[in-house]
């Protein structure tokens, strides 16, 4: 069974992909992502890699007779691809070059620019999974790119918001958070001559980290060479920031918000103009020992906590920045 259901409550679709339940968990001894699998090239740096359980396919089934004129149903047209970070089965980020890590970005603009040429395609997401507290069973360095077919709930959130507060108040919502966040000075980790990276004020999870472009620019594939390399720069640093807080390989979800491709609403013409790429980390960790999780008040109605202050955490995590940079 794979296809998309509507949820009428939210007017969201949902994925139901039940033949994903039977992923294997890979041997200990084998992993099909490594040189000499038989899988991937036997020498490779970064590579895409298509799953081989997706979620969502460019020749999808036709959907289970099961809608009604209430309850809709859609073919689960998309993509679902693995992006491999590094050959290494036990590396990490942290530990990648910065040519390694400019070529790992360009890997994305690639894939970003293919998937959009589907014209069905509407959201490219870009992300990376970290640790078996959200569910990894493949421990080999990778993340993962999805092309949906329908715009995500989310960002359609962020666009809504993102439009109302360009034509209010003539400004990018985005830049209006960095400028915010500079004036504060206290939530602010690490930047570059291209990117910056801070606990927002709003921020819902203990260590949630956003890393945003200075220039605004809508999407990974519309960034200059410097940018490119910034951008991987910056994003393994606040990985290497993650694992010196408590000295262990830190959990976290990586979700890379690039505007929509193939837009077909009119609400959202000249999107250019009022969206804005960054990343947004969510670790599930609120210390080294506790999992802040995503119980009723956030799964049932949406209504986030934060047990900590991201003011407090913005200085933990910037002396745990200095102690990954002191070690490079």
């Amino acid at each position: 069974m794979a296809e998309l259901r509507w949820n009428p409550m939210i007017k969201d679709w949902v994925m139901i992909a039940s033949n994903r339940q039977n992923r294997p968990q890979m041997p200990k001894d084998w992993c099909p992502f490594c040189p000499g699998s038989g899988k991937v090239p036997d020498d490779y740096d970064v590579f895409a890699y298509d799953n081989d359980f997706p979620a969502l396919t460019q020749n999808p089934p036709a959907p289970d007779d099961v809608a009604t004129d209430f309850y809709k149903v859609k073919p689960s047209h998309g993509k679902c691809e693995v992006i491999l970070f590094s050959p290494n089965h036990h590396g990490t980020l942290k530990e990648l070059s910065d040519e390694h890590m400019k070529k790992l970005v360009e890997l994305w603009c690639t894939r970003f620019k293919a998937m959009s040429e589907d014209k069905k395609i509407k959201y490219v997401f870009i992300f990376e999974n970290r640790g078996d507290v959200v569910g990894v069973t493949m421990p080999h360095p990778h993340g993962q790119m999805y092309g949906y077919s329908v715009l995500p709930k989310k960002i359609e959130l962020e666009l809504d918001a993102a439009k109302e507060h360009y034509e209010a108040n003539g400004e990018c919502i985005f830049c209006r958070m960095n400028k915010e966040e500079y004036n504060a000075g206290l939530r602010i980790i690490h930047e570059n001559e291209d990117f910056v990276a801070y606990i927002p004020f709003f921020a819902d999870y203990a260590y949630g980290v956003y890393i945003v472009s200075k220039t605004h620019k809508a999407t990974i594939a519309d960034f200059n060479e410097t940018e490119k390399e910034n951008l991987g720069r910056i994003l393994r640093d606040i990985t290497g920031m993650y694992d010196n807080l408590f000295d262990f390989n830190f959990p976290y979800m990586m979700c890379m918000h690039n505007a929509p491709v193939n837009n077909e609403d009119e609400k959202y013409n000249g999107y250019e103009d009022f969206y804005h790429f960054h990343i947004e980390m969510y670790p599930p960790l609120r210390a080294a020992d506790k999992q802040q999780f995503q119980a009723s008040s956030e799964t049932g109605v949406w209504a986030h906590c934060n047990p900590t202050a991201p003011e407090e955490k913005a200085e933990e995590m910037r002396a745990a920045l200095k102690r990954y940079l002191d070690k490079k």
